[in-house]
This record gives C-alpha cells, structure tokens and sequence, in this order.
C-alpha cells in the first residue's frame, strides 16, 4: 500500500463495510470514510452524500463532500470528468473497485485495486442513463 494513503472515501450503496461500492460516484447515496494504519482498518466515517439529488453537477458536489473529509483516494466505480477534474486539481488518487467495501479494502491494502488516470465515464452518468 502507498505509505501516503492513510485516508480513503468510498462511494458506497450503504452506511457500512458490508455494503457494495456504488458504481456512481457523485450520485451514490453515502460515502464511508476510512483511516488506514498499519494496513488494517482503523477508523470508519459514514458521510450522506449531498450531492444524491442535485439536478446538475453532482459530481462537483460530491468532490468537494470528499475533499472537505481531507482524503488522500477515492474508491468507486466510475468517475466522470468534472469530479476527475476536481481530484486531479487536489491531488486526491482515485482507484477503480467493485464488490462488498470490506473486500475492496482489502484489496487497496493489498495493492490490487487499478488507478485511473482519467474519467472513467461521460457527464451526467449516474442521471438514471446507467443503472448500477
């Protein structure tokens, strides 16, 4: 695991580790925060996603949502340009994964997870265009 990822937020379908990765990142209903250490699980966060609603620039919102939890990655499904833009302007990693959180996790930890180096789907995809 990179020593410099010690914060991670996960677009997540539910409030807890059991819950699956939310293939839409700036329409997913919450996000789990989680603070690493030692490579275990240390703390875990769950932060409602304003952004779920909005009729226009989710992905925006849901960036800033993040940003503000002072994360070093994000973890989700897909990620469209304007949230892209935000990370990349910030800094912040992003890691494609799928599945139960708790397994994706262990997978990060493990170095199994792909970054992206650019969006991974259009505008406006989690608009109800793309179901999960």
């Amino acid at each position: 695991m990179e020593d410099e990822i010690k914060k991670i937020a996960v677009s997540s379908t539910g409030n807890d580790l059991e819950s699956d990765v939310d293939m839409r990142f700036g329409r997913c209903p919450y996000f789990l925060i989680i603070e690493l250490e030692d490579k275990e699980i240390k703390q875990v966060k769950t932060v409602e996603n304003t952004a779920v609603a909005q009729a226009g620039g989710a992905g925006i919102t849901a960036a800033q949502v993040v940003a503000d939890e002072k994360v070093d990655a994000i973890i989700t499904g897909n990620v469209g340009p304007r949230a892209y833009d935000v990370f990349s302007q910030l800094g912040i990693r992003i890691f494609i994964g799928q599945g139960k959180i708790k397994d994706v996790i262990q997978q990060f930890i493990e170095e199994k997870l792909e970054e992206v180096k650019s969006p991974t789907g259009p505008q406006h995809m989690g608009m109800g265009k793309f179901k999960q």
